[in-house]
């Protein structure tokens, strides 16, 4: 099995790479994403032209890359019914299942000796990663100003690793925006949130950070790419608006009403513990794995060679 490495945007096909062809036995590939469609989005938002014609060139290459390496496993592993849907029909995948992105929901579950902050925004990610660079640029320049002007002591925190320049200079000038980097745990973070966004533009697979926020019984307001591939509703365990004025409203609307946001937080809760913990994800993984196994042992074994 190939598995992801810590590079979210190579995280599939870096490993995959060094699997031969030929092998004694039968071989899945879990695909953390469909790695070629983050490069499509970055290419349909990107405004600079010179941008948009690099990204559409490294959209084409990824894409032909990841159809190659899917096309020579045995089994493709999906983290949604959607992205599934992409490797069979973009891609010619004939063996290929998904299961649900999974959460450690005793880990992420509130302590309790942590208090809420009122008007605080928090967003959780890698922040070297260009979804969330991209998605956390357009929250704080198209979206947090028209919260802030119904809410003004609204606030915002961006949580998470390696923070580019990029990233650093959206507190500029604005004291009302955090930029932590690197911390040992997310968990009070989320704790502390009146509400946890996740306004993503781009991206592909589905996004654990809302799963993790869940857990930690908060609501939360993305976009549909944001959340997309997730077993959630909207306007039960999560909000959900694709335009700034819209997901401003969103988010207002829960700073102003602790109540329906804790609501919303108690029955996402509900929903990422009783459906998406990770001994039901894991005993569904090992169930495609197993059909992938009996299906593939079920064929000819080809004479050993090294991809190319």
């Amino acid at each position: 099995m190939s598995v992801n490495s810590s590079s979210p945007e190579l995280s599939i096909l870096i490993p995959a790479l060094n699997v031969p062809d030929g092998l004694p036995c039968p071989v899945v590939l879990f695909q953390h994403n469909v790695e070629a469609m983050i490069w499509e989005r970055r290419t349909k938002v990107a405004s600079n032209p010179v941008l948009k014609a690099y990204m559409g060139e490294q959209w084409r290459r990824m894409r032909n890359l990841e159809r190659e390496q899917c096309l020579r496993f045995d089994h493709v592993v999906a983290v949604s019914p959607e992205d599934a849907d992409v490797f069979r029909e973009q891609y010619g995948v004939r063996s290929v299942s998904s299961v649900p992105t999974g959460v450690d929901t005793d880990f992420f579950r509130p302590s309790g000796t942590v208090a809420q902050k009122p008007a605080n925004i928090v967003f959780t990610g890698s922040m070297d990663w260009m979804p969330n660079e991209d998605g956390m640029a357009w929250f704080v320049d198209e979206i947090l100003p028209a919260i802030r002007t119904e809410v003004p002591d609204a606030t915002l925190t961006i949580v998470g690793r390696r923070p580019s320049a990029k990233v650093k200079a959206l507190a500029d000038g604005r004291p009302y925006v955090t930029i932590t980097g690197t911390v040992p745990d997310v968990r009070p973070f989320l704790e502390e949130a009146a509400v946890v966004v996740v306004p993503l533009r781009i991206g592909g697979g589905t996004r654990i950070k809302i799963y993790e926020a869940m857990g930690m019984e908060r609501a939360v307001v993305s976009t549909t790419i944001g959340a997309e591939g997730l077993d959630v509703q909207h306007d039960e365990h999560i909000l959900l608006a694709d335009d700034p004025q819209s997901f401003a409203k969103s988010v207002v609307s829960l700073l102003r009403d602790p109540a329906r946001a804790a609501a919303i937080g108690q029955s996402a809760a509900t929903q990422v513990r009783t459906h998406f913990g990770w001994a039901s994800v894991a005993e569904q993984f090992a169930e495609r794995c197993l059909a992938a196994a009996a299906s593939a042992s079920r064929r000819p074994i080809p004479a050993m060679s090294m991809s190319s």
